[in-house]
């Protein structure tokens, strides 16, 4: 007997006996067919539905390679504006990056009581007896604002500051000797460039703003370095940050009263001047080191890492902004005859100007105690 709504049979459909073999016996129910059908179709959409899911998962774990040109411009240029790190977590140099000229117009910005008791990007981490001796007051330096400060005093401009004057040459001895891991440099202190007059004359315009009493005199300075210092935390300094190429030492940016020295202490025409016991110094890149290439090896610092100038190319200068907060990075630079990928500090226009704390173990300042 026939289903409930079923249809009525069919002569024509129903099963020749002499094919009964390879037709079914029992009659197709169409209401069972249905059900089959729409079992199958759910079956297929749940795995398709698992198939996209997977693709969206694997899509998140390994991104898509972007191959519209509008998306890989915009994805270039977002990679341009921000720092690449290396897998150790290093800040690398973005070689392709244009970092600009940010301060082509000469107006810097006041660093004065930037130090901190921690690493901290754009200060300066001070060991707290050197901190100490800044907030003593005993320190020496300018004994004025000059003009060159602008904008509430908040900046200097570099290119109206004042420069010492005179033009004296020194018989300069200097050697940069490497033995498998040690880094030998011994230096008189005495400059391979020319110096100003000091002290400085009354009749020096510059006497205005700074009285400079001090004499450069020779030094006996042996500086043991490693020549492969190992990468690591942060570590507090003192006054002084290395040793330049020029065989003259580079101290911080600071003066003795915790100043911004660059603003604020009148130098040279070479950025350098003396301090209590005759020591000739920079605490800015000196204009008188003329190669301020980023892969240049211009000086060292008291933790055996080069220190470099800050010129990646044309009109395209690395500043503080774009340094890790010991003011270095990593990249490619010519150390000792060959091109090697290292950890280095950067002289830049802007305070702190040099390292601001120390990646490896520095060596005490040779010579005489840590000081301003």
């Amino acid at each position: 007997m026939d289903e409930p709504g079923s249809p009525a049979p069919n002569p024509a459909d129903q099963p020749n006996p002499a094919n009964s073999e390879h037709i079914p016996t029992t009659p197709t129910n169409p209401n069972k067919s249905n059900k089959k059908k729409i079992l199958i179709i759910v079956v297929i959409a749940v795995v398709l539905l698992g198939l996209l899911v997977m693709d969206w998962w694997a899509g998140r774990k390994n991104p898509v390679t972007v191959t519209d040109n509008a998306a890989t411009n915009a994805l270039a240029a977002k990679t341009t504006n921000e720092a690449t790190t290396a897998n150790d977590g290093h800040l690398t140099l973005d070689t392709s990056k244009n970092y600009g000229n940010k301060y082509a117009n000469g107006l810097l910005p006041v660093g004065d009581g930037k130090y901190d008791s921690a690493a901290k990007k754009g200060y300066i981490y001070t060991c707290s007896t050197y901190a100490n001796n800044l907030t003593s007051g005993q320190g020496g330096g300018a004994s004025q604002r000059g003009p060159w400060f602008t904008n509430n005093n908040t900046e200097y401009d570099i290119n109206k500051k004042s420069h010492i004057a005179g033009n004296v040459v020194w018989q300069a001895s200097f050697s940069n000797t490497v033995s498998g891991d040690a880094r030998t440099i011994v230096t008189n202190d005495l400059p391979s460039h020319h110096t100003g007059t000091f002290p400085v004359t009354s009749s020096d315009p510059a006497y205005a703003y700074d009285r400079n009493p001090n004499t450069i005199k020779g030094q006996s300075l042996t500086y043991s370095l490693s020549a492969n210092p190992t990468y690591g935390d942060p570590q507090c300094m003192g006054g002084q940050v290395g040793v330049m190429l020029t065989g003259v030492a580079i101290f911080n940016g600071f003066d003795a009263g915790g100043r911004d020295a660059g603003a604020w202490e009148v130098q040279d025409t070479c950025d350098g001047h003396p301090e209590k016991q005759g020591e000739y110094h920079y605490h800015t890149l000196s204009a008188c080191i003329t190669d301020t290439s980023v892969q240049t090896v211009i000086g060292y610092a008291l933790d055996g890492f080069p220190i470099t100038g800050p010129k990646v190319g044309a009109n395209n200068y690395l500043t503080t902004s774009d340094l890790d907060e010991c003011h270095g990075i990593t990249s490619q630079v010519m150390k000792d005859g060959k091109l090697v990928t290292t950890y280095h500090y950067v002289m830049t226009q802007d305070f702190p100007y040099s390292a601001s704390c120390f990646r490896a173990k520095a060596i005490d300042p040779p010579g005489m105690p840590t000081r301003p």
